[in-house]
């Protein structure tokens, strides 16, 4: 695994000119407790589930007990956290008469699996039966869960914005780094691969899968590669990610780019994707499949069309930016080194 910034200079972005703990490559740490107890309390104020005898909603959040942190090592986020919720819901009876009752939350951790969380809804003491309990109890804890879920993407992404941040450098270096792809293709293979492509000359190409784990359903790995927020979490700069068909997206400030061509929810992305230095207007046809095994992910990557030169590159920033990098900002697997 290569240190941020000392790899293929087409995948990565500039380091920083002040070199001051550069993309926080030493081990530093953020607390994140006050602003996931806001978020808490926020996200769960906004469930509210209806059927046929009413609906409930949760109106109070009176215990958020814990904390969150997390630490980032050598460029790779590690999330930490544990959380004690208590709530109170209200249900309104299509007779317009209320029932009031609890949910608590004791192990929402780092260390559980969302499925695996214990949500215990019951009816205030004093109040009477009512059919809105078991709406609280199905769709209400479903809610829930969601909710927690949407936490984990947050903290994931909004907070952890600025750890580790690659930038620009000034103009001069910019522009050394992009002469250097100039002088590769002086040499005879990529040098003629460009020049035939801009006569109109097929340039010979090749076809590869990849293949990787994460501990994590298919519709969570699939939502990292569509939605901006997240593309930009794990290539640590800005992106442009338009996830329909004809959408285009431009990631690591504009050395990757593409148009998404086939969009299966939770099961296969399809798009044109391509290198800034590749040859003008020449694109590899890339599928991602979401295979699930029982509630973990394989990810498949065939690749098709790539330039014979640039196999090894696109292989190993496949592995690193893409797959190590999800691994890294998301917490799947991430390792130590």
């Amino acid at each position: 695994m290569a240190k941020w910034g000392k790899g293929d200079p087409r995948w990565i972005v500039e380091e920083r000119a002040d070199a001051t703990n550069v993309n926080n490559w030493h081990w530093t740490e953020r607390d994140a407790t006050n602003w996931s107890s806001d978020k808490l309390k926020e996200l769960l104020l906004a469930v509210r589930v209806e059927n046929e005898d009413g609906s409930c909603e949760v109106t109070e959040v009176s215990k958020v007990e814990g904390e969150a942190s997390i630490n980032n090592r050598k460029g790779k986020l590690i999330f930490f956290y544990e959380w004690n919720l208590k709530m109170t819901w209200t249900g309104t009876a299509k007779s317009g008469i209320k029932y009031k009752g609890n949910v608590e939350i004791a192990n929402l951790s780092d260390e559980n699996d969302m499925d695996d969380l214990d949500i215990a809804v019951s009816l205030g003491k004093d109040e009477p039966e009512t059919d809105l309990t078991a709406l609280m109890k199905k769709e209400g804890v479903k809610k829930i869960r969601e909710t927690m879920g949407m936490y984990m993407d947050a903290l994931r992404t909004e907070f952890t914005q600025g750890m580790i941040l690659p930038t620009i450098n000034d103009l001069s270096k910019d522009a050394g780094a992009q002469a250097a792809p100039k002088v590769d293709k002086a040499q005879p293979a990529s040098g003629n691969a460009a020049s035939k492509t801009s006569a109109g000359v097929k340039i010979p190409t090749c076809k590869f899968s990849l293949k990787d784990h994460f501990p994590a359903p298919p519709e969570e790995i699939y939502r990292v590669f569509v939605t901006q927020e997240l593309v930009q979490g794990f290539t640590h700069s800005a992106a442009v990610v338009d996830a329909e068909k004809g959408g285009k997206f431009k990631l690591l400030e504009g050395n990757v780019t593409g148009e998404f061509l086939e969009l299966v929810p939770d099961q296969k992305i399809g798009m044109k994707w391509r290198f800034k230095t590749w040859p003008t207007e020449h694109y590899a046809n890339i599928t991602i499949h979401f295979v699930d095994q029982s509630g973990e992910t394989e990810l498949k990557v065939d690749c098709k069309g790539v330039p014979v030169n640039e196999e090894d590159r696109t292989k190993d920033g496949w592995k690193r930016y893409y797959f190590e990098g999800i691994k890294q900002t998301f917490g799947y697997g991430a390792r130590l080194y």
